[in-house]
């Protein structure tokens, strides 16, 4: 199972951070939100994309859009989202549930400037019902993760 991939991966990287299963499905921002009892901005939704031939994970404030012009500026190419059998096949996750890490093979990750603006997040943690809570700069380290501006 997904969630157990990451716990293992916080036992290793951040041992005390504990995955939060909820008594809610956490598949959409409102949703985790509400379940979580935080700001819609404090999730921070993982976001499979495409820029050319590129593959690779954006971590956003879960009020963020994704700004075009930024992510070509930034990757060279407008974002295109993966769809959700591959987004599956690349995370060993669902839609809904795609963690920042915990993933069979290394990705590129990258978290955008909005998660900045709250002392704590929660990305998702391999579920539509799972949840980690990180500060950013935790998060950012534990993803290998680099600060991009790419949203509006």
């Amino acid at each position: 199972m997904s969630t157990e991939r990451v716990q293992e991966f916080l036992d290793v990287h951040a041992p005390g951070v504990r995955v939060v299963h909820a008594d809610a499905d956490t598949s959409t921002v409102p949703a985790a939100a509400a379940a979580l009892g935080v700001e819609p901005g404090q999730i921070a939704k993982t976001l499979a994309l495409r820029a050319g031939e590129r593959t690779l994970l954006v971590v956003a404030s879960g009020d963020a859009r994704l700004d075009n012009a930024k992510f070509k500026a930034r990757f060279g190419s407008k974002p295109r989202m993966l769809p959700a059998a591959e987004t599956e096949a690349l995370t060993g996750q669902p839609v809904g549930g795609v963690s920042p890490f915990g993933h069979p093979s290394p990705l590129d990750v990258f978290c955008d400037e909005s998660l900045r603006g709250f002392d704590v997040v929660y990305p998702a943690a391999g579920s539509p019902a799972s949840a980690v809570r990180l500060t950013p700069a935790h998060l950012l380290e534990l993803a290998g993760a680099t600060w991009v501006d790419v949203t509006r």
